[in-house]
């Protein structure tokens, strides 16, 4: 049976950092949002953006702070970046944090039998990766010996302009001479043929067999890095491959809109906390 959840809830937070796993180029971290009361809470992995470059476990600290206050116990992992190694190194940590998590929760008075992930941008792209394809050989490459029949399977996947697919956003980098973000794709995903086979749209009309989580996308009108109709055509090709997808348009709002204070910011948490409330309520009926 699934743990209660009510998207209203006001909790304080315990927030502490703890290692996360030590990778070749350095240790990587997570940070933990404790909701401070009776649990077990609703259990919430979330991966940052930054071109699969760039940021940290902070990335996302105002939505994670957000949901956690609603009652989730929220953990935020730092993933290894580009420079560090391409594709799929990081997409292995994500994986590898997701049975990680199942493991820990408890401790954290989570309830480890609902994980979702959320991923913003190209956290995005990872979260949905993993959530598709959450026993490839490829991505459970990193051995968690305290929990070894442990697999990566989430409840649902949350996304914030995410990088569904990942080569016609390439193709809108180049087209609108954004020289950085083009460098940025090339340094992840090396080899290069490396954007299709990776690319959760192209998977989807390929026609290969994955798994369809529940799938959130809340997408930016005005995003000039990630078009909203790249956006619209997944969502109806993830919903065509037989999953659930429901995409929020935000009128008048950029990429990283979510990092200001404003209505649009609140109706961002509020959308997310509902959306995994319904996923929540629809396991505790099926359990």
């Amino acid at each position: 049976m699934t743990t209660a959840y009510n998207p209203a809830g006001q909790y304080t937070l315990k927030v502490w950092d703890v290692e996360f796993r030590r990778a070749p180029k350095r240790t990587l971290m997570a940070r933990i949002y404790q909701p401070q009361g009776a649990g077990p809470f609703p259990t919430l992995l979330d991966v940052h953006g930054g071109a699969w470059h760039d940021k940290d476990r902070l990335a996302n600290e105002r939505m994670c702070e957000a949901a956690a206050k609603s009652g989730m116990l929220v953990v935020a992992i730092d993933t290894t970046l580009s420079h560090e190694a391409p594709y799929p190194a990081s997409v292995q940590d994500v994986n590898y944090g997701v049975r990680w998590l199942k493991a820990k929760a408890r401790e954290w008075n989570g309830d480890a039998s609902q994980i979702g992930v959320l991923g913003s941008s190209s956290g995005g792209h990872v979260a949905e990766l993993v959530g598709m394809r959450p026993r490839d050989p490829r991505y459970t490459a990193i051995v968690l010996p305290e929990a070894p029949n442990t697999d990566a399977t989430v409840a649902y996947v949350a996304t914030r302009s995410p990088i569904s697919d990942c080569h016609a956003r390439y193709e809108h980098m180049v087209k609108t001479n954004r020289a950085e973000m083009v460098k940025k794709s090339k340094m992840y995903f090396d080899p290069w043929d490396s954007i299709f086979e990776a690319n959760p749209a192209l998977i989807l009309e390929r026609g290969e067999k994955v798994t369809l989580p529940p799938l959130l996308i809340m997408q930016g009108e005005l995003d000039s890095n990630v078009p909203w109709q790249i956006q619209e055509k997944f969502a109806k090709a993830w919903r065509a491959a037989g999953g659930e997808c429901e995409l929020e348009i935000f009128e008048g709002c950029e990429h990283m809109w979510i990092h200001d204070p404003g209505p649009q910011t609140d109706r961002a948490h509020e959308v997310l906390k509902a959306f995994i409330a319904r996923q929540l309520k629809a396991m505790r009926k099926a359990a």
